[in-house]
């Protein structure tokens, strides 16, 4: 059993930052895959980024690649997302996601993958 724990969230203005943080526990954290997803009101919840075990590997969505990055530090069992250049269309609750099942192929985008979930944190951007 791995619990994870997502803060950080806010309102920020577009073009600001923000940096969220996953907090886990339980078992080895340095053996899961990490990723983030979000969902926004009225929507379905859509994948963000991951991060290997180790941090090596990583991989965006789309929609955020060149302005979110994904680090993880295995020491303090937390993965971090830092969110910059924030669009009013980043506006969702962000969820926090381990993985202990090994790489489908899918580069760990769907959230059939995941095992474990926090609660989420709200992110709301203004125009």
């Amino acid at each position: 059993q791995v619990q994870v724990v997502e803060s950080g969230g806010g309102l920020v203005q577009a073009g600001g930052s923000l940096r969220l943080s996953c907090a886990a526990s339980g078992r080895t954290f340095s053996n899961y895959v990490m990723g983030w997803f979000r969902q926004a009101p009225g929507q379905e919840r859509e994948f963000v980024t991951v991060i290997s075990t180790s941090g090596g590997w990583t991989y965006y969505a789309d929609s955020v690649k060149g302005r979110f990055t994904v680090t993880r530090d295995n020491v303090k069992n937390t993965v971090y997302l830092q969110m910059n250049s924030l669009k009013p269309e980043d506006t969702a609750v962000y969820f926090c996601a381990a993985s202990g099942r090994a790489y489908s192929g899918s580069a760990y985008s769907r959230a059939q993958e995941y095992d474990y979930w926090g609660q989420g944190t709200q992110v709301t951007v203004s125009s």
